[in-house]
Formats: C-alpha cells, sequence, structure tokens
C-alpha cells in the first residue's frame, strides 16, 4: 500500500499515540503535528483576535506542505491531525468564540477549499472519539503547561464540530473509534482491537495495513 491514513480528532484524545504506534509497528512514515514552530504563536496568546487569522493560515499552509508530501512518499504514512481540521474544527471555533470575524472566515474558507483540490484525500480517516471528562484526565496526565488551564467548555465545542464535521464527510471514509475506554498505549488488547478495525475498513479496499 502507498497511501495515507489520518488520525483526527479532539485535544488528548491520542492522535499523536496511535499514529506513533502505527508507524512503529508497520514502518510507516508519520507525520506529527508542529505546532511551536509557529511564529505568529506567542502573539496569538497574547491579543487572540487580532492574529488568530494569521495563525491558522500558517497552519494552513504547514499542513499541505506536510499532506502533500506524505501522499507522494513511496512508502505508506500515517498522519497526526489533518489539513481539513484547520477550517472545520478550529476555525469555526475560533468564530463561534469571536475570535475569527465573518470576513477572515470566508477570505479563509476560500483559501481552503482552493487547496484541498490539489490533494489527493486520505485512504482512511480515523476519529478518535472521547468525551470532556476523558479527554480531561488525559490532558492533566501528559502535564503540558499549557494545556492545563483549558475550559472544558472549549474541548465540548470541539467536540460539536468535530461530530457535525465527520458526519458530513463523504470523499473519504471515515472509522470511528470510540476511545473512553480503551488504552492502546498501555494495553496490547486494546491497541490490537484498534488494529482489527482498521484492516476490516480497508479489506473491502484489498488493502492489507499488517
Amino acid at each position: 500500500m502507498s497511501g495515507l491514513i489520518t488520525v483526527v480528532g479532539n485535544i488528548g484524545a491520542g492522535k499523536t499515540s496511535l499514529t506513533k504506534a502505527l508507524a512503529n509497528e508497520l514502518g510507516w512514515q508519520a507525520g506529527y503535528e508542529v505546532v511551536q514552530e509557529n511564529p505568529y504563536l506567542a502573539d496569538f496568546y497574547g491579543d487572540m483576535k487580532r492574529w488568530s487569522f494569521h495563525l491558522q493560515v500558517y497552519f494552513l499552509s504547514q499542513r499541505f506542505a506536510q499532506h502533500q508530501a506524505l501522499v507522494d512518499a513511496a512508502i505508506p504514512s500515517v498522519q497526526d491531525r489533518s489539513v481539513y481540521e484547520d477550517l472545520e474544527i478550529f476555525c469555526r471555533a475560533l468564530h463561534r468564540q469571536g475570535l475569527l470575524d465573518g470576513r477572515d472566515l470566508a477570505q479563509y474558507e476560500d483559501l481552503h477549499r482552493q487547496l484541498v483540490t490539489l490533494i489527493a484525500p486520505p485512504d482512511l480517516i480515523i476519529y478518535l472519539r472521547s468525551d470532556t471528562a476523558t479527554l480531561k484526565r488525559r490532558i492533566r496526565q501528559r502535564n503540558r503547561d499549557f494545556e492545563q488551564t483549558i475550559d472544558p467548555g472549549y474541548l465540548a465545542l470541539l467536540n460539536e464540530l468535530y461530530e457535525d464535521w465527520v458526519r458530513r464527510i463523504d470523499w473519504a471514509p471515515v472509522l470511528t473509534i470510540d476511545s473512553d475506554g480503551l488504552d492502546f498505549v498501555h494495553n496490547d488488547a486494546d491497541y490490537r482491537y484498534i488494529r482489527d478495525r482498521i484492516d476490516q475498513q480497508l479489506r473491502p479496499q484489498r488493502v492489507n495495513v499488517g
């Protein structure tokens, strides 16, 4: 298989852990979300309304380039977060919060729409669904300072946007994993459960990830 699996989900859902586990087991190339290198990040946290558009355009540029590189790679790839979430989840959340005005959102939507026509969609989207309590617990456990003050209301908003977006996806297969009761990092049975679900999803496409 030469293609791309993309893992999507809320903050703390386990995207990076699953991406790493799949890449390590299968010998695939992994694409991880790059955050700290964003030159607008500090400005954004200082004045979110002023810098939200700039921040998201930078993320879009970087994620678009990463997606292209992974699709074009000679070996299969697995990706932590997608270019599609930048618009459907985070820009829409900023708009709902009054931090991205309608004019900027419309411009971003137009730019995003034009860019995504230039890339092939993933062969499979894995959506890790988690409730707010689970997300808060995992965020607390991984103990990243900048995440500890995340409002549960914001996580709930992102979950709402994820559910709406996933329901509308008709351009790629979607595998939804309810991950609240799973610990696929420390429990091999939970990881094998996810692997079996992936195999079942890809079997009609005559693709075997193992």
